[in-house]
């Protein structure tokens, strides 16, 4: 018996060994040659100066044999700012920018990751800079992958204090903030027309004083995120929420006006501290507010005016507004937050929270669009019986429960039928289109919205600058019929 079970582990260790050694034994044959998940890195426009995030791919071996690398090095050294670690040994300087004799069984991988600081290239325009990392096989073959990027000098700010009048014009050079702008309460900050500004994750815009965009119908200002990489092929990081904090206006900051503003890809996209309900805190004129892990417009006892802007998917509600005096003229709210199903209305309107009263002197929704995926987007909660809660919609396309009993608050309005499951807030739209993320709510031809707003009350042009007609449409777009070539 011992003898049996004495030969069984002979012929054990023998398959174990020969099985080793197969995997071991390493081919020089021209013919034997690595696979790649990709050929190419490509980091599409990335800041000069700033660190990108990190990239990655595989390196299979699917020869049938064993091959070894002699060398796996950056091409051009540290010339062009990329750097990469090849299965955790990193291409350091001392090395050379190269690591030696990496063995690649049969069957078997390696995860290569590649980041780049690329220097500042002295040019207005963005340039294209590149670098291979060259895998030379024992048998002498050479492949690489090829890594490029587009550099773009810019800005970089961190803990910008804004202590007197400042005017940011960054219409020639982006303007990278970390960190966040902080406006003193004796202070104004103007951001002129055409400025792009790139927040970082942390950062955002907290105002003691006065906040004044400058932005035109063909030059919007733009505050966005920093991030231009994508998250998935199909899906850039601008187009995700939550890329930056947005802006807040705290208790001593009066007389903001944000105009043709395009705030996108937030957390919360404005808040408004509570503040004198008789002096203007915001007006919001000609702008977006879209894509926000927040709210888009938070108003807690203030006086805000919104003229001809969307505010759009968020996770909170689009518009909130606790207690005070809010306009809403020519806006579109539209709710199709696509990330959680779980998401606020398209507008919210109480005076109490937490166990806390705030008078609503007046909540005026005209020509307004209140739309989204819900049967119902419309929240009006007068939860506190001993502060006032004033509103009146006229003239505005609701997507509501239409009430039983008339009431003289709702003048003119078009209540989506949400009975009617062909009759969804998106049909009033030209493209909504979740699976790509990209949004656009100019008005379709086939929506009720057209022609249908009090011209008494209609602002003359719309949030593109286009001219209204006789007939006006609610919501911030003007209708604009496609002209079609013979």
């Amino acid at each position: 018996m011992k003898k049996i079970c004495f030969l069984i582990s002979i012929i054990v260790m023998t398959s174990v060994m020969l099985s080793c050694s197969d995997d071991d034994s390493f081919s020089i044959s021209s013919s034997n040659t690595l696979t790649f998940s990709t050929d190419t890195i490509t980091m599409d426009t990335v800041f000069s100066k700033v660190p990108t995030p990190t990239y990655s791919f595989w390196v299979y071996n699917k020869s049938g044999d064993g091959i070894r690398c002699t060398s796996i090095r950056l091409a051009n050294g540290n010339q062009t700012g990329f750097r990469a670690n090849v299965d955790g040994e990193y291409l350091s300087q001392s090395s050379g920018y190269q690591v030696t004799n990496v063995d690649i069984r049969n069957k078997d991988s390696i995860r290569v990751f590649v980041e780049l600081t690329s220097a500042e290239t002295g040019s207005v325009d963005p340039q294209k800079i590149e670098d291979n990392l060259v895998f030379t096989l024992e048998s002498g073959v050479q492949q690489s992958v090829n890594l490029n990027a587009y550099s773009w000098d810019a800005t970089l700010l961190t803990n910008l204090e804004v202590k007197s009048d400042t005017t940011i014009d960054s219409s020639s050079k982006p303007l990278v903030i970390y960190g966040g702008i902080t406006v003193d309460s004796a202070a104004t900050l103007r951001i002129a027309a055409g400025s792009t500004i790139y927040f970082h994750s942390d950062a955002g815009i907290d105002v003691y004083g006065k906040l004044i965009t400058e932005g035109s119908a063909n030059n919007n200002v733009v505050l966005r995120g920093d991030r231009t990489d994508n998250m998935f092929d199909y899906l850039p990081y601008d187009r995700v929420s939550g890329q930056w904090n947005g802006i807040r206006f705290y208790q001593s900051s009066y007389g903001n006006s944000i105009n043709y503003t395009d705030i996108h890809s937030t957390y919360d996209g404005v808040v408004c501290d509570s503040s004198d309900v008789s002096i203007e805190k915001l007006e919001l004129i000609n702008s977006t507010i879209h894509n926000c892990q927040g709210y888009g417009l938070k108003s807690t006892n203030c006086l805000v005016n919104v003229v001809n802007s969307q505010i759009s998917n968020t996770l909170d509600d689009c518009v909130y507004v606790l207690g005070g005096s809010v306009l809403l003229l020519h806006c579109t709210l539209a709710q199709f937050y696509p990330f959680d199903a779980d998401r606020g209305a398209a507008l919210r309107f109480t005076n109490l929270n937490n166990e806390i009263s705030y008078p609503l002197l007046q909540m005026l929704c005209i020509n307004s669009i209140v739309t989204g995926y819900a049967d119902d987007v419309l929240m009006g909660e007068g939860l506190s019986e001993d502060a006032d809660f004033n509103y009146l919609f006229m003239n505005s396309l609701l997507r509501s429960v239409e009430p039983e009993e008339e009431d003289a608050n709702l003048i003119n309005i078009i209540w989506e039928d949400v009975a009617d499951t062909d009759s969804t807030g998106e049909k009033n739209f030209k493209l909504v289109d979740i699976d790509n993320m990209i949004y656009n709510f100019r008005l379709d031809s086939i929506s009720k919205a057209i022609g249908a707003a009090n011209a008494e009350y209609s602002t003359s042009t719309d949030r593109d600058g286009n001219q209204r007609d006789e007939l006006p449409d609610i919501g911030c777009y003007e209708y604009i019929k496609e002209e079609t070539s013979n």
